[in-house]
């Protein structure tokens, strides 16, 4: 997948963000308020369930992107920093929210890029807090982060959560807290991600001893399949915790996760929901999928820093996004509100299928800035 990177590729991202910030700005005008998670039909405003609250850090986070990336550009970058602060600052009282597994989500997309632009003492409190309470998941029998689904399931996309608990260990300098975050990566390293780099989405533990029982699977296609978003959660959570950590055995469980999605997705770095799925829905691809592995590929060949292996994930991560660009906009479609059409919520719950889901645009959006800023 290696591709020449050029000034081409400069004007087709420059071109997507600024069609992603006309989106979200109609979103706000139209929909004041409203913190969405998929479309239906195209429209984000609807009457379909959400199955968890995970979603609501993903619209104030990139308007912290957008504000960044206006710097300089007074009415734009005013705009943007008005708008971020009013959808960050009602996730608050989230910091203390114990049934939730997704804070890092909410707050490392917000408050995290807040606090990096104003160093505002009282937004890395609210970090730190949201940490904590994300460390209170922790078994201690089978020393992992619990789910939301019960004290006995671990979750592919804890890995991208872990990271507010490593945030809230350095911060603080209590040892009892990156202890949690580093064994939970190393059991979800052990028993979700496989000898040739796939990853199953859920493990399942016997509670009272910590024994690890099974995989198993909430939204793939089944406990033995690979899912394709789980996959790219995995690629790009390992990858943080290997930049908090600096435990090789991270960057390693990144490089397969890696190496797999990459072997496993069409040429153009395009996966089917499941990896595994059967023949009558491998065409349902999904670009949410391809957008968090892009921008995860970008973190992690930082990470490798000048070796052959981080150009490759570069040059992928590039392909990828030029793909998301030129076929899966929404932009000739006038009556769509999202920015990325064809991702996938939850097959089995008929929820957001080849719709816009906040997390792709989020990642998508993240991917872009990213790219741009290694390009410059």
């Amino acid at each position: 997948m290696i591709q020449f990177v050029g000034e081409t590729d400069r004007g087709l991202f420059d071109d997507a963000l600024k069609f992603a910030q006309h989106q979200v700005r109609t979103l706000v005008e139209t929909h004041p308020e409203f913190y969405p998670m998929y479309t239906v039909n195209g429209r984000w405003k609807h009457e379909g369930r959400i199955w968890t609250n995970w979603c609501d850090g993903f619209l104030p986070g990139m308007m912290w992107i957008f504000h960044k990336r206006n710097a300089g550009n007074t009415a734009s970058d005013r705009y943007w920093m008005e708008q971020a602060i009013r959808y960050s600052t009602p996730l608050e009282p989230r910091q203390h929210d114990k049934e939730a597994h997704d804070l890092g989500f909410i707050f490392l997309s917000t408050y995290h890029r807040w606090y990096r632009l104003t160093h505002d003492p009282n937004l890395r409190d609210v970090l730190i807090e949201a940490g904590k309470t994300e460390a209170l998941r922790y078994q201690e029998n089978g020393q992992y982060l619990r789910s939301f689904v019960g004290e006995n399931s671990l979750f592919i996309d804890l890995m991208m959560n872990v990271g507010i608990v490593f945030y809230a260990a350095r911060e603080t300098g209590e040892r009892r807290l990156r202890d949690i975050a580093l064994r939970h990566c190393l059991t979800t390293r052990r028993v979700l991600l496989r000898g040739d780099g796939s990853t199953a989405q859920e493990g399942i533990f016997d509670p009272e001893t910590g024994e690890f029982l099974r995989q198993s699977a909430q939204q793939g296609y089944r406990g033995d399949s690979c899912w394709s978003r789980g996959q790219a959660w995995a690629l790009y959570g390992f990858s943080v915790a290997y930049e908090y950590s600096r435990d090789p055995r991270f960057l390693d469980a990144a490089q397969a996760c890696a190496d797999y999605y990459i072997t496993h997705s069409g040429g153009d770095g395009m996966p089917p929901w499941d990896f595994n799925a059967p023949p009558e829905s491998r065409s349902l691809s999904d670009t949410s999928a391809a957008a968090i592995a892009a921008s995860g590929l970008l973190r992690l060949c930082r990470l490798l820093h000048d070796s052959v292996k981080g150009h490759y994930y570069w040059s992928t991560a590039i392909v990828i996004l030029r793909n998301l660009c030129q076929k899966h906009l929404a932009r000739t479609d006038k009556k769509w509100e999202g920015i990325l059409k064809g991702g996938v919520y939850h097959l089995h719950k008929e929820l957001g299928v080849d719709e816009s889901v906040m997390w792709g645009e989020y990642f998508f959006v993240e991917g872009l800035d990213q790219a741009l800023q290694q390009l410059s």
